[in-house]
């Protein structure tokens, strides 16, 4: 003998509560006759007599009253999950992990993750910090925010670009040495003063690196030009670069929002340049196209006030 499906079981378990096919009938949503014939067929199947109805009311068989009693807990388990999913869809709740780069628009985002939290107080929110490029993409990670320049490494993550940066070559008056002079006015005068450097003549300075080996990128029309660096100091933090660009340790390449409404910025100038650094790009990676409620939730509150960070 086969057991009928969940269905009955729910229709015959909201039988025997409600007493009353009247009652359970518009509590299921469907029509009296229908819940007696799907109680009839769900008898047929089984091979026995659940209920004995007449005119006044109805009782269970004892094959009935076995069938409740087995079925009721798990029919109750089985609604309260429904309804628990209904509630996360309706108001995302769950521990959401998020990795982002390190002192990226830490102001912003900090203000932009508590105004989240307020709006959804059912999410519990975790955030860590990597330093240089692009992180190895670990799977216990929701969302993963991603600063580059070049095309990202292919993985069986999804990748979104969500905003680009302008990037320029710093420098401090500190680092104005003869030969740097001449790197920024060879003629000697002032007439100079717009002409603009190629970026291949960076390699022979000191620079401020990010990385081991690191190369810089140049756009030279459709093409991408990159010229190797180096340097006596490696930072990891583009707060420590920008620091050690004020003192004068090296030319440092950064985005232009680190300089922007920064009073001490006036310490470092900008190189003109023939061919422009390439743009730094935003992008978010996760998992799966079907993510979770609250990882969806986040994302496109943050893709709706990303513009915040322009």
């Amino acid at each position: 003998m086969k057991l009928s499906n969940l269905d009955d079981l729910h229709l015959f378990v909201t039988l025997v509560e409600t007493g009353s096919f009247t009652r359970a009938a518009k509590i299921l949503g469907i029509a009296k006759s229908k819940l007696s014939r799907r109680l009839a067929l769900l008898e047929t199947k089984l091979g026995c007599d659940l209920l004995l109805r007449t005119t006044r009311k109805q009782e269970l068989t004892d094959s009935g009253r076995l069938l409740f009693c087995a079925s009721k807990e798990h029919i109750e388990a089985l609604a309260k999950v429904e309804e628990e999913l209904s509630s996360s869809l309706n108001q995302p709740q769950g521990t959401l992990n998020i990795l982002l780069p390190l002192e990226f628009f830490n102001k912003i985002i900090s203000h932009l993750i508590g105004d989240f939290l307020k709006k959804y107080p059912k999410i519990t929110l975790h955030c860590q910090h990597y330093s240089g490029s692009v992180p190895e993409f670990d799977p216990k990670f929701d969302l993963c925010f991603v600063l580059h320049e070049q095309a990202l490494p292919s993985t069986n993550w999804i990748a979104k670009e969500l905003l680009s940066f302008p990037q320029s070559i710093y420098f401090s008056p500190a680092m104005l040495t003869q030969s740097i002079e001449a790197l920024l006015n060879p003629l000697g005068d002032n007439s100079s003063a717009n002409v603009g450097i190629s970026p291949e003549e960076l390699s022979q300075y000191d620079c401020i690196l990010e990385e081991e080996n690191q190369s810089w990128n140049f756009r030279n029309g459709n093409k991408i030009e990159q010229v190797n660096i180096t340097g006596k100091v490696m930072l990891s933090s583009p707060e420590m670069r920008f620091q050690a660009a004020e003192q004068g340790l090296g030319l440092c390449k950064l985005p232009n929002y680190v300089l922007k409404n920064r009073r001490e910025s006036e310490a470092l100038q900008k190189l003109t340049l023939t061919h422009p650094p390439i743009a730094q790009r935003l992008s978010v990676l996760y998992q799966s196209r079907n993510i979770a409620s609250k990882t969806r939730t986040f994302l496109d509150y943050f893709q709706s006030h990303v513009g915040q960070l322009l």
